[in-house]
């Protein structure tokens, strides 16, 4: 889906991931996109990325566009819900991630928030036993690593997206740091 999103703004999410390739490094190191903020800013706006678009877009992002902690919410919620033997229907499983959508807002900024609020919605839907997230306690961790890559990741493509929707994007500046094939030929820029 993300690559889709990418390819629709005109960036090759390879090389948009070999861009962004020190932030990924250090949020790796850290479990927090917060670390890598304000050099993010910094490198969408060499982008070419309208300083007023990535001024709202990222600190937004930041704190609603957690697809990465939502995503592992609702994968860690449904593996313990088979390792558990508790038996979801299709109507509780919507209602899991319905509610996981809303809960995964809370986990923003403070790493290992990710885990507390799965111990919180687990008791609050009292469909899957809240004791079994013990059994993900420690690996949690290592999990919470691919959670930050795909909320750094999204946030970076959701900006360079609106900035597109907005007019607010060079797209030629684009095209030639991390552009598609496509992007650079229209640009008439030389493939890499």
């Amino acid at each position: 889906m993300l690559g889709g999103v990418a390819w629709y703004g005109g960036v090759s999410l390879w090389r948009l991931l070999g861009y962004i390739w020190d932030e990924i490094v250090i949020v790796a190191a850290t479990t927090s996109t917060e670390t890598v903020l304000p050099r993010l800013i910094q490198k969408l706006r060499k982008l070419g990325c309208e300083e007023s678009v990535v001024g709202f877009v990222i600190p937004a992002g930041y704190s609603f566009d957690l697809d990465g902690t939502c995503l592992y919410l609702t994968t860690v919620a449904v593996f313990l819900a088979q390792a558990t033997n508790t038996h979801l229907t299709l109507w509780h499983e919507l209602g899991l991630i319905a509610v996981l959508l809303l809960t995964s807002k809370g986990a923003a900024g403070i790493a290992g928030a990710a885990f507390v609020v799965l111990a919180a919605t687990l008791n609050t839907t009292g469909t899957i036993p809240v004791a079994s997230i013990a059994l993900i306690l420690g690996i949690h961790r290592i999990l919470a690593e691919g959670l930050t890559f795909v909320n750094l990741v999204g946030n970076t493509v959701a900006t360079i997206v609106i900035a597109k929707w907005e007019g607010k994007l060079d797209e030629r500046t684009l095209a030639a740091a991390v552009g598609t094939d496509a992007a650079r030929r229209r640009w008439g820029i030389a493939a890499a």
